[in-house]
């Protein structure tokens, strides 16, 4: 069984093998994080964590019975009691309900545990996988977007009202 984990300094070694691993898989709908990333991981996951420990995101990743991380779920720009969700989902856990449970569960925690009352998230028009986990969990479409030169989506999920709602 897999749980949902606050990001750490520990899960440092397990993220970067699910980054690397995944990094074709993801760049085909999202736009790659370049080899810096890569490169210069340590210091960016140091740097996150400060952020954390400061309140300005808040970081989870899915961690498998094995320690791998099978996905990431994400609020950032936290402000006004308002995040920007994201979310990636190894190529191996897709089609499973991993990302659906992910982001239920981040969206609990955002109105649980950080207090937070409005989500809002963005997805391109060609990622069918993360309009319908956003449309299962309650996100609404506000807006059309470019992501990367890309046509896509802006969608928002009203704490109060929208945890949990299914479109399915």
């Amino acid at each position: 069984m897999a749980v949902l984990e606050r990001l750490r300094s520990d899960h440092a070694p397990a993220l970067l093998a699910f980054e690397r691993e995944n990094r074709g898989y993801f760049a085909a709908s999202v736009p790659d994080r370049g080899d810096a990333y890569f490169t210069e991981f340590e210091e960016r996951h140091r740097a996150l964590l400060d952020e954390q420990e400061a309140g300005g995101i808040h970081f989870h990743v899915l961690v498998g019975e094995g320690g791998e991380v099978l996905g990431r779920f994400n609020l950032v720009d936290v402000a006004d009691g308002a995040a920007e969700l994201g979310y990636r989902v190894a190529e191996k856990a897709t089609g499973r309900g991993v990302a659906t449970a992910g982001v239920r569960e981040v969206c609990r925690l955002a109105r649980e545990e950080y207090g937070l009352s409005r989500l809002t998230a963005v997805t391109t028009l060609d990622n069918d996988g993360s309009r319908v986990v956003l449309g299962r969990v309650g996100f609404g479409a506000v807006g059309s977007v470019t992501l990367d030169g890309r046509a896509g989506t802006s969608y928002e999920l009203d704490l109060a009202d929208g945890l949990g709602r299914s479109a399915a």
